[in-house]
């Protein structure tokens, strides 16, 4: 796994860990300032820049991922290929990139951007709110994954009559519906019209 800044053990001169910090935007996504990471999203949660990553195989499936027990945000619940946040300065587009290969062991063969929505979704789990500018990209994935366990527990490609039943038996992420939803046109766009999204 390569060594990030989210990955690697930091120490500050005192000895403490270094906070992870996001990226707080306004209402048009545009940086005012940063916070924890944790402390962004204490109710009532602060507006942050967040992206989420689409892939697909080809024939069309979406990758999904579980994500892993130990998450301190939505633990164990499925979602969508990968999302994050990019650190304070990140290109969105690059952050989508670092993340999909950090958590899943796989670079896109094709990675777009496909917008941007704005949401808050509190997750009654945890009491945690995603108060998030979301960053949309779709692509295609050509290996197969090696997700790194701290971060994913299972993933499984689907199509959408599979993520329909799955979405109605197993637990997603509170915003996975919305940003997907964001995402369709693109979707159709990289995928077809056979692929059924």
């Amino acid at each position: 796994m390569p060594i990030t800044p989210a990955t690697a053990t930091h120490s500050s001169s005192n000895g403490t860990a270094d906070a992870i910090l996001l990226e707080l935007v306004d209402e048009n996504g545009v940086t005012i300032g940063t916070a924890e990471k944790l402390s962004a999203h204490q109710p009532p949660g602060r507006l942050h820049r967040a992206f989420s990553v689409f892939l697909f195989d080809e024939r069309g499936r979406l990758l999904l991922q579980q994500r892993a027990l130990g998450k301190y945000h939505s633990p164990g619940v499925w979602s969508n290929t990968c999302c994050g946040h990019p650190y304070p300065g990140e290109a969105p587009f690059a952050a989508a990139a670092r993340r999909t290969h950090e958590e899943l062991g796989v670079s896109p063969s094709l990675l777009a951007e496909a917008g941007t929505v704005r949401y808050n979704h509190p997750d009654p789990a945890s009491g945690l709110v995603e108060q998030e500018y979301n960053h949309l990209f779709v692509g295609l994935v050509q290996a197969a994954p090696q997700p790194d366990p701290e971060e994913v527990a299972e993933t499984a490609f689907v199509d959408p009559a599979e993520l329909a039943e799955r979405h109605a038996k197993d637990t997603f992420s509170a915003w996975f519906m919305t940003v997907l939803d964001a995402a369709r046109p693109a979707v159709r766009e990289l995928t077809g019209p056979s692929a059924g999204w």
